[in-house]
């Protein structure tokens, strides 16, 4: 099993999410639960299958962020050595062809958000960089056998 990396602010973000599913949701999917009941024979009660297939999906996710946090290895962008690429760090590049700067944060799996330009040190953009330094070029293979290179302009 591959190693989950979570950033500070990843782990903060899934800690308050988990405290709003648990403290304001699953009280509101309860009442749900309990107005659907008043209604009568559940085995034909639309509104009660809805309120426990929504109590279904609340507890996964609950269960999945629990064990997330608990599986997931910290990383502090502070501490990390800024002369390489890790986990947790941004990383300015220059796609050589199309002559173009990205800036990208490397993050573990459970954080990626390309459209945030976060992506995960297992995809082929986080792969590819981890380790490198500043000035190295390096090739980026995506799924579809398609190669380009990025240069590294610049880690914080």
């Amino acid at each position: 099993m591959a190693e989950l990396y979570i950033t500070k602010e990843g782990k903060k973000e899934k800690e308050e999410r988990l405290e709003y599913l648990k403290n304001v949701r699953r009280p509101e999917v309860l009442e749900k639960l309990k107005t659907a009941r008043e209604y009568g024979d559940l085995s034909e009660n639309s509104e009660y299958d809805a309120a426990r297939s929504e109590q279904g999906r609340l507890e996964s996710e609950i269960q999945m962020i629990e064990e997330t946090l608990r599986q997931a290895i910290i990383v502090d962008a502070e501490d990390l050595n800024k002369d390489k690429i890790h986990v947790g760090s941004t990383v300015k590049v220059l796609d050589v062809e199309m002559e173009e700067e990205v800036v990208y944060q490397i993050v573990g799996t459970i954080e990626s958000d390309p459209d945030r330009g976060m992506v995960s040190n297992e995809s082929p953009i986080g792969k590819a960089l981890v380790g490198k330094k500043k000035g190295d070029v390096v090739d980026v293979k995506t799924p579809t056998g398609f190669v380009y290179q990025l240069k590294v302009l610049s880690i914080k």
